[in-house]
């Protein structure tokens, strides 16, 4: 798989992904970091649909310096500068964290950060995240951030048609997104297998990548009878791609 790092307008979107030392985290933090030019990329962390909890941000700090990069993050609770403009807009990277997507947008929207991250993706900043920070990208995203429920949820819409991951690891979320597909109470769109990833540049999707053997990706839309689901089979990253 080669890199798109001198293209612009670039998202990868992740099924999941952790800060940890295992193969398939450290393999899909490679493939981010190389999607930049620069030698040592400054990537920013926002973690605001987790909470901003200070256990996952300092494992950020930990993973990323390790790998090389210059890792910062963005808090909204205790912001460091008031101009969140001027700080995001001079990372090379900008990693979005997992959590509550809706109460995510709600705080991004008051802030202004959504105007300010698509600022980012027209300057060619790369924009990347896994769960909540796969699917806001697009225009609805599948998510469980009303307790109890599978909903629907209008995102950003940087991207067209609706986004649902941890598609191979919680039983009832491929067939309820389904159902809603069906049902036209969410968009037709992309579903993402935990540790697999959909790179897009500018609303193309440019390719289907994953570090862990039989992840993949899905386009599900509707058809005459319901729904229907088109694999998307994952290239697997290799070390010499990244």
């Amino acid at each position: 798989m080669q890199s798109a790092k001198a293209a612009g307008l670039s998202i990868v979107a992740l099924g999941n992904h952790g800060f940890s030392s295992n193969r398939e985290d450290v393999t899909l933090s490679r493939y981010i970091l190389a999607q930049s030019p620069a030698e040592r990329p400054c990537i920013c962390y926002l973690p605001q649909a987790g909470g901003e909890d200070y256990f996952f941000i300092t494992r950020f700090y930990h993973h990323f310096v390790e790998l090389k990069a210059r890792p910062t993050h963005l808090s909204l609770f205790q912001p460091h500068t008031a101009d969140i403009a001027d700080f995001l807009l001079a990372q090379d990277i900008l990693y979005v964290g997992g959590g509550n997507t809706k109460s995510m947008l709600a705080l991004w929207r008051e802030w202004g950060v959504d105007q300010i991250l698509r600022q980012a993706w027209e300057r060619g900043i790369v924009l990347a995240g896994a769960s909540a920070g796969a699917i806001c990208w697009f225009e609805q995203g599948h998510t469980d951030s009303i307790p109890g429920r599978l909903s629907a949820l209008d995102c950003l819409g940087f991207l067209p048609g609706s986004c649902s991951p941890h598609y191979d690891c919680q039983a009832e979320r491929r067939a309820n997104y389904q159902r809603l597909i069906a049902n036209s109470e969410i968009a037709s769109g992309y579903a993402i297998d935990d540790y697999a990833g959909l790179h897009f540049m500018g609303a193309e999707l440019c390719s289907v990548v994953a570090s862990r053997p039989n992840a993949n990706a899905y386009q599900v839309g509707r058809s005459s009878d319901g729904a229907r689901e088109n694999v998307l089979m994952a290239d697997m990253i290799e070390e010499d791609h990244v």
